[in-house]
């Protein structure tokens, strides 16, 4: 990548496949945005540039570039297959970018640090939305495990079916609470059968920023 690619990129700002950080941050947090951006499809992290855009470069990008290479290696399970190259962008100054790849392991969960108790936490798996790395709901994580596992499921398109497109042609989406007061299920069978009908192709998933992820009508499955 040369400088000029560089200044293009940081010109288009976050977005959902690209993550500028001023500095390198804390081993968790850098962590979690490579596993969002490898969960959506892939990106480009881009260290020494600041949130609005500006280059300002590292002093230490080859240190940075080992300490990050280690943090993101004893952080990210099932492991990414990451690029790292420096790009100068003054005589002392130079920007880290990382590649991420789409992967095809997915979901890549954070390995989070024990509590002072000694119990380790949950292991979380993140998503990108917009210019957002946000924890990935249940259904994300079950949809990314089946997908990861080249499970599709097949679904007889019944009156449950249409009446649920029929409910998104009026209202467009609709979450877990809100289909298990519909059909006045309890909601992890609401959750379960959303989430048989996106891996169906039937609806799709939208992650949301906060968990309160929604559904919509697949391109192509409008009622």
């Amino acid at each position: 990548m040369t400088h000029d690619d560089l200044k293009r990129l940081a010109a288009m700002g976050e977005g959902a496949h690209l993550e500028f950080k001023n500095r390198v941050p804390r081993p968790e947090r850098i962590a979690r945005e490579v596993i969002a951006l490898a969960n959506t499809g892939g990106g480009k992290v881009l260290v020494g540039v600041d949130d609005d855009g500006t280059v300002l470069g590292l002093k230490d990008a080859h240190e940075e570039f080992y300490a990050l290479g280690q943090a993101l290696h004893e952080r990210i399970l099932p492991e990414i297959d990451l690029g790292f190259e420096t790009v100068r962008v003054s005589r002392k100054r130079e920007v880290l970018v990382v590649h991420v790849p789409a992967s095809l392991d997915r979901p890549h969960v954070l390995l989070p640090d024990r509590r002072p108790d000694g119990t380790l936490p949950k292991r979380r798996a993140f998503v990108r939305v917009a210019d957002q790395s946000v924890e990935a709901s249940r259904e994300a994580v079950q949809i990314m495990r089946a997908e990861g596992r080249g499970e599709g499921a097949q679904f007889t398109f019944g009156d449950a079916e249409r009446t649920l497109l029929e409910y998104l042609e009026r209202h467009e989406r609709i979450t877990v609470r809100e289909y298990a007061r519909m059909t006045k299920a309890p909601p992890w069978r609401a959750s379960k059968t959303l989430v048989a009908l996106a891996r169906a192709g039937i609806v799709a998933l939208h992650p949301q920023p906060g968990g309160d992820d929604y559904f919509t009508a697949a391109l192509g499955n409008a009622a």
